[in-house]
């Protein structure tokens, strides 16, 4: 175990990417000269506030329905998907992003639509690193004819990621049943999906996301049943919400020690931030304990700003998640190396 574990530590390293651009922003990016301990990248759901505007008031039946139907008609805000990348660059100097499937839900095979993504991704010179993929079925779905379903309704997120240029898709391990059978049910859902992904040179990435996913211990387990070098994890800082359990409702997932069962598998990193103190510190998460598990894990790839607040504006709280992951960065960095 102790050996896939520090292949997997490499892959996740390779698959984060090391390349260097200016970021522009001589006050946010830190005066040190040394290599960046980590990159920054914007998640998409960072301005979900600001693509789906008014729509985010319908009923979650309604939303469903017209994601099903029509899902360009939720999209009522006053940022547009095809502007995401160069928000990222021109606002935040940020260089790479994560893009989420829900905002372009019907052009996923639109190969037209795909390339003017890549075309404003490229002329702003931002990497494309992963899309999350969340409506399509569940992959540990008990009966076996509908898991094999939802796995096959992400072979076309698995094409568009390839086309894009990302490393990763993000899915979610959901099932039903007992502790262990739901391992099994979603381990057997990924590991199909993951010999997709190994076809097209695209790793399938599993986020701590609500139920069994956000516990630490079973989604490592999870990992491990799979056993293969395409399926990793995308460890969030806040996701750890496992709801009811057996005789436990509301029941939460120790976020420190959760990010540190699935840091061996990460192939990418998720800042989540909702507040902040007069500091500039997160209320929930303390980001430099959180940030040092990372870095001792070994990795060094990208990790993705992804507020949720509501206390700042979206542009707002991104650009202060940002100031703390540089400020954190730059205090960290005389502590570990390359």
């Amino acid at each position: 175990m102790d050996t896939r574990r520090e292949f997997l530590k490499k892959s996740a390293v390779i698959a984060g990417g090391f390349s260097m651009v200016g970021l522009g922003l001589s006050a946010l990016t830190g005066c040190s000269n040394k290599k960046p301990l980590f990159k920054i990248s914007l998640a998409e759901w960072s301005l979900h506030r600001s693509l789906y505007g008014k729509s985010r008031e319908l009923t979650s039946e309604e939303w469903s329905r017209l994601l099903a139907n029509d899902p360009s008609s939720l999209l009522q805000g006053n940022v547009k998907h095809l502007d995401f990348a160069k928000i990222a660059r021109r606002n935040f100097g940020l260089d790479a992003v994560e893009y989420v499937n829900t905002f372009f839900f019907d052009r996923a095979t639109d190969t037209r639509f795909l390339k003017k993504m890549k075309t404003v991704a490229d002329g702003e010179g931002v990497r494309s690193l992963l899309i999350m993929c969340d409506r399509e079925g569940a992959l540990g779905d008990p009966n076996e004819a509908d898991r094999i379903e939802a796995v096959e309704n992400h072979y076309k997120w698995i094409n568009a990621a390839k086309y894009l240029g990302c490393h990763s898709i993000r899915v979610n391990a959901q099932s039903e049943g007992e502790y262990d059978e739901q391992m099994k049910l979603a381990a057997d859902g990924l590991r199909r999906l993951a010999e997709y992904g190994a076809k097209n040179d695209v790793n399938i990435i599993i986020e701590n996301h609500g139920g069994l996913s956000s516990n630490g211990k079973w989604l490592a387990g999870v990992i491990e049943m799979v056993d293969h070098p395409r399926c990793g994890t995308l460890p969030d800082f806040g996701n750890f919400y496992i709801g009811t359990w057996g005789n436990k409702e509301n029941e939460w997932y120790d976020r420190y020690l959760g990010v540190e069962e699935l840091m061996p598998y990460a192939k990418a990193v998720s800042a989540k931030s909702h507040s902040f103190n007069a500091d500039g510190t997160e209320k929930e998460t303390d980001y430099k304990k959180m940030m040092k598990i990372v870095l001792d894990a070994g990795y060094r790839g990208y990790v993705g700003i992804e507020y949720e607040g509501s206390e700042l504006s979206e542009m707002d709280g991104i650009m202060a998640t940002k100031k703390l992951l540089v400020k954190i960065r730059d205090k960290l960095t005389d502590y570990y190396s390359w």
